[in-house]
């Protein structure tokens, strides 16, 4: 891009030291981004408007203390930088070798190396849009990254630039913007271009008001009737979309990446299971990852016919998305091979242990316009007993619970996705309800986690989706501990063992003060609740307990049918509990009842497959952070409000 005449005399805009009326460790004024996006507009002659859902889209405004997103990108621009950020990525946490992604006992576990790529020396222009900003302004690449008054400038920089290579004129109308817009993203392929501008002008003609994680007030004003030239898009010298062969919604940009069925070694073969779902098994789950690792290296490691398989990896620069499994096929992705068979999985661009390797807005949009095409097409209730992290998967038996994932982890925004859903976390009950919602406010919402970056160390504060839990109604007493892991419970970021995430339900089962307690892993577990900024709301729905008589009843990490079932030529699978019960006197929420089921899948050969179903019922639950399954001929149903 050509630099501006101007470049070489701009200063970071509202960067500059403190006026002498204010102390040196004065807190930012909280219009001051506000202040930066109206003189970066000016500046640049870019529409306020159209700088303002740019930037939204990219960071929801927030600076996350100057540190890079999953991508490389900074400050509320997200300019991405990768030459400086990538170099130091992690590998993808399929490598790790801790858990079997397929999770079934019928076949030798599967445990590959980490092939997770390096940064390519030759990287996109997506990834390189900082270095290219501070040739436009003449900052400094620090200033870039640290200063969010610097970043906005950048950022408008760019657009303007854009604007003038597509040989648009300076207009103050953000309609003529479609096209700068869509070159911004870095996409390469138009329809990818499409959907990142048709999110930022949806943002423009609906408006957005936040607080931002720095405690900045930014504001954008509806402007419902901009409707943008997108034949501008025609111009841009972007390449044709390569959606054939895709199952997603028009409203997203979608490639076909296939991860290779084929066989290797002998009789062994990866790396994934044909299906003929939903004909053959209902698709009960979505399952969110993320990848811990960068997109390249995630799809390298998803075409290799030896390793694991997932059904889509979404983009965070701009919320592309590339399938490798068809919905109808069986990927091997969530370490239990009775989720797996009822499920969708989806890989998003992210690292968990980072909390401001954040996600972008692009990617959360894209990602939730996909979940609702599919819970829409599958039937799929939009809840996060069927929507699901990774970390809420059970193990399948006692020996894989500690090997189990955690991701997508605690900073995961659970309330703004389900919102972008379509499906808001909302009160559904009274004040006095027998159930609750967790629903802390993200951003304000704050727990101590440790091991980020070295064990036992905190990690950077930071919004969360979780509530943690105590064995008492006291912030110093004991935290919750899970007897599967048996170990003591810590805050570290993937300690799952006293942890409730947004959009989970569970039944009270006390209340004291400002503390209401719920029933936990057969436990009494206690969250500080207090009535003027709650983390829980009330909530309707069925619950289950123990039937009359019963003192507990076994917990299990898999719905199988029992061992009468099986057809001879199919070996019968243990119906194994886990180390868990299920108390009389305590209540958990009701996902869905669901068959005892298995799927038999163990060979190249698609003709030996089929689908096992027997007489036995169960009732899937929320029974601690992740789900679990007791059989319907042992528990009660009732409603509870």
């Amino acid at each position: 891009m050509p630099a501006l005449a101007t470049a070489a005399l701009l200063l970071p805009l509202l960067g500059a030291a403190p006026s002498a009326a204010a102390p040196p460790d004065a807190a930012p004024a909280p219009d001051r981004l506000q202040r930066a996006f109206a003189a970066a507009a000016a500046e640049y002659h870019v529409p306020q408007s159209v700088l303002l859902g740019v930037s939204y889209l990219q960071s929801r405004w927030d600076t996350h203390g100057g540190a890079p997103s999953v991508t490389a990108g900074y400050g509320p621009l997200h300019l991405t930088d990768a030459r400086t950020a990538l170099a130091g990525a992690s590998s993808s946490h399929h490598g790790e070798g801790s858990e079997d992604p397929r999770g079934d006992d019928a076949r030798a576990p599967l445990h590959p190396v980490n092939r997770a790529a390096a940064p390519s020396a030759d990287l996109p222009e997506r990834l390189t849009t900082l270095p290219k900003a501070a040739e436009l302004t003449g900052l400094s690449p620090q200033a870039l990254r640290t200063d969010p008054a610097a970043n906005v400038s950048g950022g408008a920089a760019l657009l303007a630039a854009a604007q003038r290579e597509l040989g648009e004129p300076l207009s103050a109308d953000p309609a003529d913007w479609y096209g700068a817009v869509a070159r911004f993203s870095g996409a390469e392929d138009s329809a990818t271009a499409a959907a990142y501008a048709n999110d930022v002008f949806e943002v423009i003609r609906t408006g957005e008001r936040r607080t931002t994680d720095a405690g900045q007030r930014v504001a954008l004003a509806a402007r419902p009737g901009v409707a943008p030239e997108v034949s501008q898009l025609d111009g841009a010298g972007l390449r044709a979309p390569s959606a054939a062969g895709t199952e997603c919604p028009r409203t997203v940009s979608c490639e076909w990446v296939p991860a290779p069925y084929e066989e290797f070694g002998g009789d062994d073969y990866g790396n994934h299971d044909l299906g003929n779902r939903p004909a053959s098994q209902r698709i009960r789950y979505i399952v969110v990852h993320d990848t811990e690792g960068t997109w390249n290296g995630v799809l390298n490691m998803v075409q290799d016919p030896t390793y694991v398989s997932w059904n889509y990896t979404l983009r965070s620069t701009d919320g592309h998305i590339a399938q490798h499994v068809k919905a109808k096929d069986v990927a091997w992705h969530a370490g239990n091979w009775y989720v797996n068979s009822a499920s969708v999985g989806l890989e998003h661009e992210g690292f968990l242990t980072d909390p401001d390797a954040w996600y972008t807005e692009a990617m959360y949009r894209s990602s939730a316009r996909l979940v609702t095409y599919l819970a829409k097409k599958y039937g799929i209730p939009l809840d996060r007993q069927h929507v699901l992290g990774h970390g809420n998967v059970p193990g399948t038996t006692t020996a894989t619970i500690p090997g189990m994932h955690t991701d997508p982890g605690p900073y995961w925004d659970w309330r703004h996705y389900f919102r972008l859903l379509g499906r808001p976390v909302e009160p559904t009950a009274g004040k006095k309800s027998s159930l609750v919602t967790i629903r802390p406010d993200y951003d304000t919402n704050r727990p101590e986690y440790t091991g980020c970056e070295t064990a036992g160390e905190p990690c950077a504060a930071h919004g969360s989706s979780e509530v943690r839990l105590y064995s008492d109604h006291d912030p110093d007493a004991p935290l919750i501990k899970d007897i599967g892991l048996g170990t003591t419970p810590t805050t570290g970021v993937n300690d799952l063992s006293s942890r409730v995430s947004t959009g989970q339900q569970y039944a009270v089962a006390d209340r004291w003060g400002d503390w209401t307690a719920i029933w936990y892993l057969g436990q009494k577990a206690w969250f500080r609740n207090p009535a003027k900024s709650p983390v829980a709301v009330p909530a309707s729905g069925q619950v289950v307990t123990p039937k009359k008589g019963l003192a507990s009843v076994p917990v299990y990490g898999r719905a199988y049918p029992e061992k009468a079932a099986y057809p001879a030529d199919v070996p019968a699978q243990t119906v194994s509990p886990l180390p868990y019960t299920l108390p009389a006197g305590q209540k958990y929420v009701v996902g869905e009842k669901v068959p005892g089921e298995y799927y038999y899948a163990v060979d190249f050969d698609g003709a030996s497959h089929r689908v096992v179903r027997g007489e036995d019922q169960y009732y899937e639950i929320q029974y601690g952070h992740r789900v679990a399954y007791v059989r319907a001929a042992d528990v009660t149903v009732s409603a509870a409000r």
